[in-house]
């Protein structure tokens, strides 16, 4: 299992080599630098504190804590969360050299694009398989915030939008945002809340199903306000392009 707030669980004072060393005390220093070469840390980052680390390093380094036992299957869950742009393509990198199955849980369209072979879909309690592909479902997404009716089609030229409409589109862009971080974050901290394994005694099971309710409602608002953001976008698109 592999979640993006694990990297902010690293030891900053101590280096790549020690976190390795820690699960495979029998490795010789030369094995251990074989290891992390194997998922991009080379030997000069493998003797470098890991708060000194770039943040794609920091994401190699996570994984492969998460994968050095060889499992079959790794699960992710939003991995790329406040990830920065290096950081995403380490991730892209290590997953598509990773050879066991994935489970990969994200609204990251351009890493689904990247590494996803089949798309399932998370909607009303019930995950199904879903047989189209992203654009259908941004498409998906876009047309089910706008009510069915008919229009008239008119051959009139577009008139270019006011710098107030503009501004003011901005404005629904930037609110869109807004809730959208506000929501990344609720989830997050869930997350975190949820990978402790301590809620999953027996005698926590209420308090179990209170924390998952509370992530399904988080993740249904999400997807709602990405919608919302996707058509805002489209909206400021299409004012500024005439």
């Amino acid at each position: 299992y592999f979640a993006q707030h694990q990297v902010d669980e690293l030891y900053v004072d101590e280096t790549p080599i020690d976190h390795v060393r820690r699960l495979r005390p029998s490795k010789t220093p030369a094995q251990l630098r074989a290891i992390l070469g194997g998922f991009g840390i080379g030997t000069e980052q493998a003797e470098t504190l890991v708060g000194r680390l770039s943040g794609g390093q920091k994401a190699r380094l996570s994984l492969l804590l998460a994968t050095i036992d060889a499992p079959h299957l790794l699960i992710l869950d939003e991995p790329t969360n406040h990830l920065d742009i290096e950081s995403r393509e380490a991730l892209v990198e290590a997953l598509t050299a990773y050879s066991g199955a994935v489970i990969l849980v994200s609204h990251d369209m351009h890493l689904l694009e990247l590494v996803a072979d089949r798309l399932w879909l998370v909607n009303n309690g019930c995950v199904t398989p879903y047989e189209e592909d992203l654009d259908s479902y941004r498409k998906q997404l876009l047309s089910a915030d706008k009510p069915a009716k008919k229009v008239a089609i008119k051959a009139e030229r577009p008139k270019p939008a006011s710098r107030e409409k503009i501004l003011s589109l901005r404005s629904d862009v930037r609110k869109s945002e807004a809730r959208l971080e506000k929501l990344n974050e609720m989830r997050d901290k869930l997350a975190i809340k949820l990978a402790d394994s301590a809620l999953y005694d027996d005698t926590r099971i209420g308090e179990l199903a209170t924390w998952n309710k509370k992530y399904a409602e988080v993740m249904e608002a999400l997807e709602r306000a990405e919608a919302l953001w996707l058509a805002a976008q489209q909206k400021l698109e299409s004012a500024e392009n005439h």
